[in-house]
């Protein structure tokens, strides 16, 4: 049995749960508090774990007593009295059961015993987990996946970025750590799975390279149990990276984020007082955040996805953007296609930076890649894939920029991807804008076929449909309060 045919026996357990009034969103955290145990198991690594809640002892229960031991694991295995294992603690913090029905518990427990096991850690526990939670994001009625940041996006950054054994790597809006294990993988494929290198080395990969921080705690308990089914056990704490929790966050080599959109709760500022610019946009207080945590060699680099607006606010937005030019050479932004996130209408870019060792006049010229516009449509049914970047990977030749040919000319090639532009350009644009576009439109057409077609506005009929149930849902217990 393959992962992927695991993971899909994994999600229809959520059918079991629905009547119990388990949500999709509750579901993979309630997966995850069970899968941990029994990973644990299959990985041999239940020391840290009391021998009352390991996994034989929790699967031979039944009924009641089931309910009301897993009720009580949930509570003790969360309480750093009981258990002293800091990553078993963050996992469990606050944690509680939405499963009220003992003979659902009892079956879900029983099914995941009976899965084929010995594939699953043949392929890998972490990838069969990672599965899990894309699938869990591209179910439209889950809400999960509003902003998830596609695999092959990630991986493709990570590549451009091109981390080193040494670096120090970092994801300030973590979410599941997909970044940094995606980051540590292209390390292992290249080292062998870090045996070439010396114990020094390996200590330094799996404790010290790669670290995060990450808002949301269901999320938080998610991303320290892909850290934990990787290998790796760097820092990643739960809090917020724009208060003065967030200040340790300094003094990297590469940083890989998607950050969340929008502007943090009722309007308020970040937090922290090293930030040189005030606002209440998140990108923003982020960005800054980011470009700001690199080493200042002249080599430290970041890969960022940022959303349209952060190319053209006025007034603070400016300035920002202008102290980003100065700090950092800005030399390739990716202009991504829409649909590629679960949410529709998303614009979003892909911002590569890289830190300059003084704090003036760095970028030269940026190159942008319009990959917007004449593409083909995407969506759920019609996902991003390898082969969408490989003409921007070809191109983007980080160590010799001439290799991008003449691609870049607008004489010789008009509505050509690239297009190379002087800091004298930018600066001399309203706004010192980078939202930059040059293809023509009204050479645009549709080339989709009227399967694809349809398929779109079934996804978005069904997005609506789905929107349109949660809000009676949501009506019909305020008229019961009532």
């Amino acid at each position: 049995m393959s992962n992927q045919e695991i993971v899909q026996k994994l999600w229809n357990e959520c059918n079991v749960l629905r009547d119990d009034g388990v949500s999709y969103q509750d579901y993979i955290t309630e997966l995850t508090y069970i899968l941990f145990l029994k990973m644990s198991k299959e990985q041999r690594q239940e020391d840290d774990i009391p021998e009352k809640y390991q996994w034989d002892n929790l699967v031979s229960k039944e009924g009641l007593e089931l309910k009301n031991f897993y009720r009580q694991l949930l509570l003790d295995l969360g309480n750093p009295e009981i258990v002293k294992s800091e990553r078993i603690n963050a996992i469990y913090a606050n944690a509680s059961t939405a499963i009220d029905e003992p003979a659902n518990l009892e079956k879900i427990i029983k099914d995941i015993d009976e899965l084929d096991w010995f594939s699953a850690r043949e392929e890998g526990l972490g990838d069969l987990y990672e599965g899990l939670m894309e699938k869990n994001a591209s179910e439209v009625k889950s809400g999960a996946g509003q902003y998830f940041t596609p695999r092959v996006l990630i991986n493709m950054m990570v590549k451009m970025t091109k981390p080193e054994i040494g670096d120090r790597c970092n994801d300030p809006a973590a979410g599941t750590f997909g970044f940094m294990v995606a980051a540590d993988q292209y390390l292992k494929d290249q080292t062998d799975g870090y045996s070439t290198l010396t114990p020094e080395q390996y200590d330094f990969q799996v404790e010290d390279a790669f670290s995060g921080m990450e808002l949301v705690p269901n999320t938080h308990r998610l991303a320290m149990m892909n850290e934990y089914l990787h290998g790796m056990d760097g820092r990643l704490d739960q809090g917020d990276s724009l208060s003065a929790n967030g200040k340790w966050m300094k003094g990297f080599d590469v940083v890989l984020t998607n950050p969340p959109f929008g502007t943090k709760k009722g309007g308020e500022r970040a937090t922290r007082d090293d930030l040189t610019y005030e606002t209440s946009n998140k990108q923003l207080n982020f960005l800054q955040t980011i470009y700001n945590s690199l080493k200042t060699d002249g080599k430290a680099r970041a890969a960022v996805v940022v959303p349209d607006n952060v190319l053209f606010a006025d007034g603070v937005g400016e300035k920002i953007r202008q102290d980003l030019l100065n700090k950092c050479n800005l030399h390739t932004i990716l202009r991504l296609p829409t649909g590629i996130f679960y949410a529709q209408g998303v614009q979003t870019n892909v911002l590569f930076f890289t830190r300059g060792e003084s704090d003036k006049d760095n970028t030269k010229e940026t190159w942008i890649y319009d990959m917007r516009h004449q593409m083909r449509s995407f969506g759920k049914r019609n996902p991003l894939n390898n082969k969408d970047f490989e003409d921007f990977e070809d191109l983007f030749c980080v160590d010799d920029r001439s290799k991008r040919k003449e691609t870049w000319d607008k004489e010789k090639n008009p509505n050509g991807r690239w297009r190379k532009f002087s800091i004298d350009e930018i600066m001399k644009r309203p706004n010192t804008s980078l939202d930059i576009s040059w293809m023509s439109e009204e050479e645009e057409h549709d080339d989709r076929s009227l399967s694809e077609i349809l398929n779109e506005m079934n996804e978005k009929s069904q997005a609506i449909r789905d929107a349109i149930a949660e809000l009676n849902k949501a009506l019909e217990g305020i008229d019961d309060e009532d």
